[in-house]
């Protein structure tokens, strides 16, 4: 089955890792694929219900865990989307979304000291991302590479490195603005000050 949506993609592959209800899909992803591949609550359940309905996720009968928590289970059908899924051939979807950049993108609406504060703020959120990254999910990605592998802390290496290619790229766009427009006041400066100079040298 190689038409699995987005979510359902991310679904059977946490069950097959152990997650077992839409909660614990929901926990697993905001700790791990949710900075590149999310999912929500509100696309979970439904997905859930879908796959479900399609033979590839069971609900185990009368089973509720927690606050009524139906525990879900891959059939054998499931496994196979979720086999071929993985070793599909076709074009890989890619979709990125950063805010800051397309606050840039339409900085010709603003004036440059906005889009100077846009960046900054945007070199902030990667930083800050990237020190999370380091001091939080580092730490627990590599005590846990021996027990589940070497392929999610690979994945994390990735997004520590794209974060300190942002934090870079906005830092340098930032320091160019800056330098740019402190050159502009300076400019500005000289000129309205050089004609009283002038007066006053010829007094």
């Amino acid at each position: 089955m190689s038409n699995l949506s987005p979510t359902a993609r991310v679904i059977l592959g946490m069950l097959r890792l152990g997650a077992k209800t839409g909660y614990e899909i929901k926990s697993t992803v905001e700790q791990t694929t949710r900075f590149f591949w999310g999912a929500s609550y509100g696309q979970i359940y439904p997905e859930l219900r879908r796959l479900e309905a399609a033979g590839l996720v069971k609900g185990a009968a009368g089973a509720k865990i927690g606050r009524k928590r139906v525990a879900y289970s891959l059939t054998r059908a499931g496994e196979q989307a979720l086999h071929e899924w993985l070793t599909s051939s076709r074009p890989l979807e890619f979709e990125y979304r950063d805010e800051g950049l397309l606050k840039l993108f339409f900085g010709g609406l603003l004036t440059p000291e906005e889009v100077l504060a846009n960046l900054r703020a945007a070199r902030r959120e990667a930083e800050v991302d990237l020190a999370f990254f380091r001091s939080e999910l580092e730490p627990r990605a590599q005590a846990s590479a021996e027990e589940d592998g070497r392929y999610p802390y690979l994945a994390l290496q990735y997004g520590i490195a794209f974060l300190e290619f942002m934090a870079r790229w906005y830092r340098n766009q930032e320091r160019a603005l800056a330098a740019e427009l402190a050159g502009s006041k300076r400019s500005s400066t000289e000129r309205a000050s050089g004609p009283s100079q002038a007066g006053r040298g010829a007094r």
